[in-house]
């Protein structure tokens, strides 16, 4: 018999998204944001593995008795072992690995080119239609047309085009991730002190970033490039980052002066937090969402900045290659129409990409667009 009497069972309380969740979902109902996140993702996943996509040294060999890695001097010169250097492979390895070792074997690339230099006739060999096997020939020196061996053609004295494109993704991801990052740690902190500390020092910051701002990009680029004998990459990257932070100082900025009226920062203060707690404990995790928008579009700008200063000649020196290098080699001859289609076109798709994603987020993060059923 039912005791009357009895309460009903206690539901368990459905615990609501939080503000990230809610706003990847709204994301993720955007379709050409997503498109354009695998198109990115794609690329990375390019840049990781582009020793393994395109290159002349092997993946992985075994050479007397001892596995190895070549293919990651592609990352960094150092990283290739000193045995192939005190053997003189010079940078042949096909040939070397059967002359020294009868007993090697290695796993190549996919595509049998190199992204620093051409490949030399006879360096790699190919079965023909009777199962023979028979030496390829070289890279083309001047005006090689995209062809079966060189899928986007070659540039600069025979150096495959498809090579540098693949190993000069990492170079534009890098430069945009890095730079950006760069950028993203001065303003963000240059804006919260300022919006939060107020008075004298907001107002110091606010005529640095008005200082900063006055001159424009390009130029300050430059000049920073001019006063340094031997810029690499890194030193790029940094210019890159110290020259684009002011507008992600402004948004946090005012993101600062307004939450730091907040309730919940005069209730962290009541419990004796210090300055730099509720700065970036409290108040930058509820003003990061809308700075998200600039540092997505930021890695866009970035990537092209040195796609531009590559194509002018001042962009990451050799032996890095990047698409603005093949842009530039092809400004000398445009009946060479391939070196400036091809990085023309990787330069529009990851731009686009990255500036559809930048559209995604700030639409997904503003609260004004927020759909009532989430």
């Amino acid at each position: 018999m039912t005791d009357n009497n009895q309460q009903p069972a206690a539901t368990k309380e459905k615990r609501s998204p939080g503000f990230w969740v809610l706003a990847w979902r709204r994301f993720r109902r955007r379709k050409l944001s997503m498109l354009a996140l695998a198109v990115v993702m794609c690329l990375s996943a390019i840049a990781v593995f582009s020793p393994m996509i395109a290159g002349t040294k092997p993946v992985v060999c075994k050479y007397k008795g001892n596995i190895y890695f070549p293919c990651l001097a592609y990352f960094n010169a150092d990283w290739e072992n000193p045995i192939f250097h005190k053997d003189r492979f010079r940078k042949r390895y096909p040939e070397n690995l059967r002359k020294k070792d009868p007993e090697s074997w290695a796993i190549w690339p996919i595509v049998f080119q190199d992204p620093f230099r051409p490949v030399r006739d006879g360096e790699w060999q190919d079965q023909d239609a009777a199962g023979q096997w028979v030496d390829r020939p070289g890279n083309p020196y001047h005006g090689g047309l995209p062809s079966e061996l060189n899928l986007f053609g070659t540039y600069k004295r025979g150096v495959d085009v498809f090579a540098s494109m693949v190993h000069g993704t990492r170079i534009a991801l890098l430069v945009g991730f890095v730079s950006t990052g760069i950028a993203a740690f001065i303003g963000i902190t240059l804006g919260a002190i300022a919006g939060y500390m107020g008075g004298a020092i907001d107002m110091v910051i606010s005529r640095i970033i008005e200082l900063v701002m006055c001159i424009p990009g390009i130029v300050l680029i430059l000049a920073l490039i001019a006063f340094i004998d031997k810029a690499n990459i890194w030193i790029m990257m940094a210019i890159l980052g110290l020259t684009s932070w002011t507008g992600m100082a402004r948004l946090t900025r005012a993101e600062f002066l307004k939450l730091k009226q907040s309730e919940f920062v005069a209730a962290a203060q009541s419990i004796g937090a210090g300055p730099l707690r509720i700065m970036f404990r409290h108040i930058l995790p509820n003003a990061l969402a809308p700075v998200m928008v600039p540092i997505v579009f930021g890695i866009a700008a970035a990537i092209k900045v040195e796609a531009g200063l590559s194509l002018l000649g001042f962009g990451a020196p050799p032996p890095n290659p990047s698409w603005g290098t093949v842009l530039n080699a092809g400004t000398s001859n445009y009946t060479e129409w391939w070196q400036i289609v091809f990085p023309g076109i990787a330069i529009f798709i990851t731009i686009l990409a990255y500036n559809l994603i930048g559209e995604g987020v700030q639409e997904a993060t503003d609260p004004r667009l927020a759909d009532p059923k989430d």
